[in-house]
């Protein structure tokens, strides 16, 4: 649970002052951690379909998260909206569209 963000706080900000990117399938918000590990906070909303659906987007999202948090190079807060797109997505779609999103995260960096 330390590695994902929990409080409606936690997504309100970010949804108001972090950068946003997007994929086919997901959009993001992030902005630098002020913790000392990168955090991930995941929002499938009733429009992308049922909550089996809804389940397997989250689960496959924390998957890769966990997967590949240690390719970050900074800690972020990344806050991921799925797009309605993702409901008829395999998992390589779903990863792809994720490693995409995580790349561009990791080229604003420098600024």
């Amino acid at each position: 649970k330390d590695d994902r963000l929990l409080t409606r706080a936690q997504f309100v900000h970010l949804s108001t002052h972090a950068r946003k990117v997007h994929s086919q399938h997901f959009i993001a918000f992030f902005e630098t951690s002020s913790h000392h590990r990168s955090r991930l906070g995941i929002t499938v909303s009733r429009k992308v379909g049922n909550a089996v659906t809804r389940n397997r987007i989250k689960r496959l999202a924390r998957e890769y998260f966990r997967q590949n948090r240690r390719t970050l190079e900074h800690h972020w807060d990344i806050h991921v909206i799925a797009k309605k797109e993702a409901a008829d997505s395999g998992q390589h779609a779903v990863f792809g569209s994720l490693e995409k999103l995580f790349k561009r995260i990791e080229s604003f960096q420098d600024e």
